[in-house]
Parts: C-alpha cells; structure tokens; sequence
C-alpha cells in the first residue's frame, strides 16, 4: 500500500525499486506478503506478482483482498479473483481478506453468498485461508466474527494511540477469544508515529532501553499475545533494513512495566496535539471535485504535531492551484460514507479553509 512511487503519483510504482525491497524482505525473513486489489491505483497485485517470480513466491504466505464495495453478487466475486490472479501470476492465494468490511459492506457480502463462494475456493484450493480487514465500530466487529464461525483470522488497525478506535483492544481480545489469527496494520498509523516532534521525542529518550520512535510503536504492537503479526508499509529500502532489524530483536511479552508507562505517557502528549484522526488510508478518494482529502488533513496534523505553518501555508498554495485543496469542496458528504474513522470531514475542511486558504 506504501510501496515507493514516482513523482508522488500514487499509481506510479518505482517497479525496479519496490521489487528490490521486496525481495530483501523477504530474503532477511519476510514470509507475509499483503496487497489488495486497490492499493496503487490498482497496480499492487502486478507488482507483487513480478517480485514474487524467480522462486521468491515459494518463501511466503501471500494475502491478497477481495474489493467488497465492488461485489453485488458471486459472479463479481469469481470475476476479481480471476483478474487477481492473473496479476499475481499465481493460481492461489494463502490468505483472502473480504477488504475493509465494514457494517454494510459485510451485510451486502453475506446476503451475496460470499461464505458460500469462499468455501467453493477453499475446496479448490484456490484459498487457503478466509479472513476479513475492518473498519468499523466494535459492535459491528463482534457481528461480523459471530456470524461465521469458521473465520481463520482477521485484520484490525491497531497501535498505541487507537486501543479505543474502531475493533481497539476489545475486539484484538474477542478475536482472539475466537481462536482468530489477528494482522495488525496501521502499527505506524501511516506512518506518522514514526516522526515525532521534540516534545515527544524527548519523552521517548528517556527511557533506558534506546529505541527509534517507529520501534516503540512496533513493539508495542509485538509486545501483544494475540497478535499474529504486523503489516508495516515500506515505502524505502532503509524502513526495510530498519524494519527487518527491528523485528529481529522483538519478542511478544517484551516490554517491561516503565516501558508501557513511558507509552502512555507518549500516548497523553499525542492526543493533546491530533487536529483530526485520519490516516492517510484514501477510502474517502478519489473526491468528485478534486480535493486531496488525505492531504488536507495532514496539514493540520503537522501544523498541530511539529509546530511550523509556513511548510503548510506552502503546500496549501500549490495544491490550490492544482485544484486539490479543501476550497474545492461542495459539502457533498459522498466522503463521510467512506470514512473507516467516522470523520466530520466536511467540516474539517472547512477548518481548513478558515486556517489555510
């Protein structure tokens, strides 16, 4: 979802670069591979096939997603799987996901047979392994995994700042009540806990252990027993070299108790300086007037996070010329329908506007 592109261009993969990465990956131990029929402009899955070639695909589990706002019945099932495959260069898949299910998405695939379809695949072989990604509330989560009881496992968004949001800490303990494999992604929430300001860099420095700000969010995540793994999108080759070490040294159980005090303590300082709670996941986009929802949002949070508006101010400009900024809005709510965080977007790019434009 995160791999490196060209000119910031979201659908132009850096091929020579990210099949590298790949690669190294997987040689330093990497043996889950997730991608989605979505990510890049729907370019992933192609990637990820052309990296797997030359042997690579025999060393790892590869998940793949289904595109359920996509799917109204088990012919389109059966069509994107088909398509899914050939852009892997792959006839199965270990791990399929039902893709960002959220209340009415789930209820759309039920009622469209997509157990039933699933269990077809299974008995071909063709999938190993049926799970679900969510975005939801818990009360939905605890639904979606009572209506199946043959669920493998599932994938939640999960970090030290969102044990309350959406499936959070409760639905990680229900799943895995359940005997459910648990992904955890968005362990960096996009990326951002990786790049702390002063305030919150000096928090971390000290503790007695030194660790990089994205390693105490990883091993705050490994530290869980029920969590099976994390996804952690690399968008270089050094967050590769830095992920593959940090996982080399993480075990679950690893944090003493003054480190998860030291977490919440950085946690408190966070949520006094988040403008608004997104993360950059793009299922608001694309826009129909052309606003770089992700992009508003993370103007604020900067501004909000390290303290500086002239790099803002800057950014804002251009991407008004470009006809991308929140001034473009019409208060259409098609967004908000999209949202997985439930954000008041319209009126947070109204904030925009008010602080920016």
């Amino acid at each position: 979802m995160r791999l490196p592109v060209v000119d910031g261009d979201p659908s132009a993969i850096d091929e020579q670069l990210a099949i590298d990465m790949l690669r190294t990956a997987i040689d330093g131990g990497v043996n889950y591979v997730d991608t989605a029929y979505s990510y890049h402009g729907g370019k992933s899955e192609l990637l990820v096939g052309k990296a797997l070639q030359e042997g690579y695909r025999a060393h790892v589990h590869l998940a793949t997603k289904m595109p359920s706002w996509l799917i109204e019945s088990s012919a389109d099932m059966t069509r994107y799987f088909e398509e899914q495959l050939q852009r892997m260069q792959t006839d199965h898949v270990e791990f399929y996901l039902l893709h960002a299910l959220n209340a009415e998405r789930w209820h759309n695939l039920r009622d469209a047979g997509v157990i039933e379809w699933a269990h077809e695949r299974i008995k071909e072989g063709r999938i190993a392994y049926l799970g679900f990604s969510f975005h939801d509330t818990g009360t939905v989560f605890h639904e979606i995994i009572d209506a199946y009881q043959d669920w493998t496992f599932c994938q939640i968004q999960y970090n030290f700042l969102d044990e309350q949001m959406q499936a959070g800490t409760d639905g990680l303990l229900y799943a895995a009540s359940k005997g459910l494999g648990i992904v955890v992604m968005e362990p960096l929430r996009g990326g951002k806990l990786a790049l702390p300001n002063p305030e919150i860099s000096a928090l971390w420095n000290t503790a007695s252990t030194p660790r990089s700000a994205a390693e105490w969010a990883l091993d705050w995540v490994w530290n869980h027993l029920e969590v099976s793994l994390l996804l952690s999108g690399m968008s270089t080759m050094e967050q590769v070299r830095q992920n593959l070490a940090a996982a080399g040294r993480s075990s679950q159980g690893m944090l003493s108790s003054s480190d998860l005090q030291l977490v919440s303590r950085v946690r408190d300082a966070y949520e006094e300086l988040i403008r608004v709670p997104c993360t950059a996941c793009s299922y608001c986009m694309p826009c129909p007037n052309g606003v770089n929802i992700p992009g508003m949002f993370q103007l604020l949070n900067e501004r909000s996070m390290f303290g500086s508006w002239d790099a803002q101010r800057n950014r804002y400009v251009q991407m008004k010329e470009q006809g991308s900024s929140a001034e473009s809005c019409i208060r259409c709510g098609l967004c908000e329908d999209k949202c997985p965080q439930h954000i008041s977007i319209r009126d947070e790019l109204t904030s925009v506007v008010d602080q920016l434009g």
